[in-house]
């Protein structure tokens, strides 16, 4: 059974990943990025060889979502994925269903500071196609370009910032909530959440000091510096500048860095679902 770690992409889902993974996988609490591999992305190409042709039609994907997460459950273990895919039904067809899902452990950041980290990230130009990708509400990444191909190159429907967020809010299973900016100025107690999370779900029980280690090696700055270490290889596909992943983290200050217009816009437009989650 799947426990999906879901967002919005530049939402805080690597830094929560790399937590539990750590939790996971190490016996100290030492966090090493490498073993990030443990809680694998979803969709990528592995999940569908053998029943899907065409890794770039989503009318032949969306038939394979269920059939690809029933082949993942035949063992019924429990299993962590990471996904920004939007949890939505195209047709008749539905991106995931409560007999293969476990629960959600669900990230969620202001969206004021989701554009800046999309604009380095995605390369994009200027704010305005920045705020473009936010709005749209149909997009899609995840598709190939520059014939550059690697197995997490697949067909991702994240929508916008809004729809996303609305889609898995609406899992009545085992579902928790943690904001990005909680994880920033409450790290102890959010992280905790986490880890009681994990525990429930894997019958573990970890040590206070590895749970505590694990927050203070799982920092924006250690992770920065993992990253620089060449620690870190799950950049974008199109990927052809020396970016960072790990880019601004408490510097990343809407405040700073948008203008009035971007910021009246983001407001109005995600009015109801910034103000449920106490942004405006």
């Amino acid at each position: 059974m799947i426990i999906w770690l879901a967002s919005y992409p530049k939402s805080g889902n690597t830094w929560v990943r790399s937590f539990i993974s750590t939790l996971m996988e190490t016996e100290d609490g030492n966090s090493d990025l490498r073993n990030l591999k443990s809680i694998p992305q979803y969709p990528t190409r592995s999940f569908f060889s053998g029943i899907l042709k065409n890794y770039e039609d989503m009318h032949e994907i969306k038939k394979k979502w269920i059939p690809s997460q029933d082949i993942i459950n035949i063992d019924n273990k429990v299993k962590f994925f990471k996904t920004h895919h939007l949890n939505c039904k195209v047709d008749e067809y539905e991106f995931t269903n409560l007999q293969n899902t476990q629960g959600v452990i669900h990230i969620v950041r202001d969206p004021r500071n989701v554009i800046t980290s999309i604009k380095n990230h995605y390369h994009i130009n200027d704010f305005d196609d920045a705020l473009k990708f936010i709005l749209n509400e149909k997009n899609c990444i995840g598709f190939a370009k520059n014939n550059k191909i690697t197995e997490n190159v697949f067909p991702t429907i994240i929508s916008s910032w809004k729809s996303h967020y609305n889609s898995w809010k609406k899992v009545n299973k085992n579902y928790l909530l943690i904001k990005y900016e909680n994880l920033l100025n409450n790290p102890e107690t959010e992280f905790k959440k986490i880890s009681s999370y994990v525990s429930k779900f894997l019958d573990l029980s970890f040590d206070e000091n590895k749970i505590l280690n694990s927050i203070k090696t799982n920092s924006f700055e250690n992770l920065k510096i993992q990253e620089e270490e060449g620690k870190f290889n799950e950049k974008v596909a199109d990927d052809t500048s020396k970016k960072d992943f790990f880019y601004l983290g408490k510097r990343n200050n809407w405040r700073e860095l948008l203008n009035k217009n971007y910021i009246d816009e983001i407001n109005s437009e995600f009015n109801t679902e910034m103000k449920e989650l106490g942004y405006i």
